[in-house]
């Protein structure tokens, strides 16, 4: 993170606004309403209840609550019940509970090379499989 880091491990309460850009280091836990940017390599926890409107850039992120704006968590996101996103997302894994809304793109992304598999022979794939 760059100079300038804010607290490792806080929350923002159900009464709380909160307008800007948030970095932090560990985990954040959000019940009230935010609006700007977030940023971290950490954890984001977003409450029943909590309103943002952010573009969110994270490692893990659970969303109970409602976001508008763009994730990106680069290793997972988890949607509970709760949960409802207008924005689009990108994350390595997305594990989701029944009745959560989203509205936008989803885009897995991992750290892997992409293959195009359409473009060898069936034997090269066979060999390049039997390699990995």
């Amino acid at each position: 993170m760059a100079k300038g880091k804010i607290a490792t491990e806080f929350g923002l309460g159900e009464d709380t606004f909160f307008k800007g850009v948030l970095r932090f280091d560990n985990s954040l836990r959000i019940s009230g309403k935010f609006e700007g940017s977030i940023e971290s390599d950490g954890f984001l926890y977003v409450e029943k209840g909590a309103e943002i409107s952010a573009d969110i850039h994270v490692n893990s992120v659970i969303v109970g609550g409602t976001i508008h704006g763009d994730i990106r968590a680069e290793d997972n996101l988890v949607m509970l019940e709760s949960g409802k996103v207008f924005g689009n997302i990108e994350t390595g894994c997305l594990k989701a509970n029944d009745g959560f809304e989203f509205k936008g793109k989803c885009e897995m992304i991992n750290d892997r090379i992409p293959a195009d598999i359409f473009s060898i022979t069936a034997n090269q794939l066979r060999k390049s499989l039997n390699e990995s």
